[in-house]
């Protein structure tokens, strides 16, 4: 399994004391990019509208939304004859790579995904997300350190859906199944690594394991906007990153999008004389 490109960024436990003490921000107060982003978060919030959120993070303006319906009335249509089933489960897991998966790519966002089929573990796990819900599947989304996944519970039996893995990506078998999830859950001695470690970055050492835990689809959203804050960290864009962070603690209050926003207000500080606090 290509393991070492399908994981994303980890971050130390650091203090909650910054975000805790500032509580909910209102939407008015929060730093959008642009209007659009503004309208997805606000349908979003207000909506209870999933989708919306994962479509907040760095919006064209013309999401192809015609796609996406089109994609679900393609589903829909095969819903009707399987039903709740493996079969059509298989059948949906399918089509997603052939409509919608087409690249990977680290820190591919849900917009990349719709308009030109770049993806990644987050992208690709929120759309499948997105279909289990609509089609009342029981079912989990995990975060590990690196990576997110989601877990289907069948007729009492666990299957592993692998958005990244076109082949081999969905998994049935038992004894594969239990071999998947050992290779993500946590050790005793495991300890946070790099605070700024970015998506299938070459330099990671896995053998640490720390974080693994079921999050829901706002949560995942939160850890979209997380991503891109990684991203523009790593370019020392600080005041980026920390506006990015602000809106993933308020979709996710986590101890790892909480230490990195602790960490590029010290280096903004530090490396740029920018206080990014005022």
């Amino acid at each position: 399994m290509q393991k070492w490109v399908l994981l994303f960024g980890l971050i130390s436990l650091l203090s909650l004391s910054v975000i805790a003490q500032e509580g909910s921000i209102q939407t008015e107060k929060l730093p959008f990019e642009s209007p659009t982003e503004q309208e997805f978060w606000k349908k979003g919030i207000s909506e209870n509208d999933q989708l919306s959120l994962l479509m907040a993070v760095r919006p064209s303006g013309e999401e192809p939304l015609a796609k996406w319906e089109e994609f679900l009335a393609k589903l829909d249509q095969k819903f009707e004859k399987k039903g709740k089933s493996l079969a059509f489960l298989r059948y949906a897991f399918q089509t997603s790579h052939q409509k919608l998966f087409k690249k990977y790519e680290q820190h591919a966002t849900f917009n990349q995904m719709l308009s030109e089929g770049k993806f990644d573990c987050v992208s690709g796990t929120a759309v499948l997300g997105l279909l289990l819900n609509r089609y009342g599947f029981d079912h989990e989304i995990i975060e590990t350190d690196y990576h997110v996944f989601s877990i289907v519970k069948l007729e009492e039996k666990p299957i592993i859906l692998e958005s990244t893995l076109k082949v081999g990506g969905m998994i049935t078998r038992p004894s594969e199944v239990k071999n998947y999830l050992n290779a993500y859950k946590p050790e005793e001695s495991a300890t946070y690594l790099s605070l700024n470690q970015r998506i299938g970055s070459l330099d990671i050492d896995y053998s640490d394991k720390t974080i693994f835990r079921s999050i829901n689809l706002r949560e995942l959203a939160g850890l979209q906007y997380y991503n891109d804050a990684i991203f523009h960290f790593n370019r020392q864009a600080y005041r980026i990153s920390e506006q990015q962070l602000v809106k993933a603690y308020q979709l996710y209050p986590s101890e790892r999008i909480d230490g990195l926003r602790e960490l590029t207000i010290d280096q903004a500080y530090k490396t740029l004389g920018i206080d990014l606090r005022k």
